[in-house]
């Protein structure tokens, strides 16, 4: 009956908010269990903040923004709101990735660790100039009610699939990112013990549910 009220797209938005609470918590846990925990001291649990603020800002806030207008009751209520809860999202996402930015970097520094070094780096960079740029675009064109009716009716189609894209990227470079990291857990075990077993072998690997979400 609980289904049947909620209707097949309720009940789909329910399972992408169960994949996303699962990603959340399993990288967090994998920070706490295996990562050392957080901190803010240049050492390698200020890195920490990095993969749980970037996932939490980009993939899942991100994410909760582009279905926003899927939501059952979005076609009910005022439009108006729905605008305010997807940019407010994206804000929030934005937020959240400048200081998983900062911390990223700021340990780089701390550690005399080179900045930009792989593909994750640069895919991420412009995964967040992209996001960035939809959204102060998506600002000017939708928000305002100075923009022109036509203007937002020609910019919807591509605001859309821009936003379907950039989250792509964002999805593989969060993926290069998990795997990157466990490549260098699995090579600090080995260089300590002389064989790869331990932490990374048992750790969760949030990157199934992370792109089923």
């Amino acid at each position: 009956m609980f289904t049947t009220a909620m209707g097949p797209r309720g009940v789909l938005l329910v399972v992408v908010a169960a994949l996303g609470l699962s990603v959340f918590t399993m990288v967090v846990h994998w920070c706490l269990s295996w990562q050392k925990g957080f901190s803010w001291d240049g050492s390698s649990r200020q890195f920490n903040w990095h993969p749980v603020l970037m996932l939490t800002g980009l993939v899942l806030l991100y994410g909760l923004a582009l279905l926003s207008y899927r939501f059952p009751c979005a076609h009910a209520m005022p439009k108006f709101r729905w605008k305010v809860l997807h940019a407010g999202l994206q804000a929030i996402a934005f937020l959240l990735t400048v200081v998983g930015l900062v911390a990223v970097f700021d340990f780089h520094n701390a550690k005399r660790i080179p900045n930009m070094y792989s593909l994750h780096s640069w895919f991420g960079l412009a995964a967040v100039l992209l996001f960035t740029l939809q959204g102060l675009v998506g600002l000017s064109v939708f928000f305002f009610p100075s923009s022109p009716t036509h203007l937002r009716s020609a910019a919807k189609p591509l605001h859309v699939f821009f936003g379907i894209f950039i989250y792509c990227i964002i999805l593989a470079t969060a993926g290069m990112g998990i795997t990157e990291k466990l490549i260098f857990s699995l090579e600090e075990v080995a260089n300590i013990c002389g064989r790869a077993d331990g932490r990374t072998d048992n750790a969760p690997s949030p990157k199934l549910p992370e792109t089923t979400f």
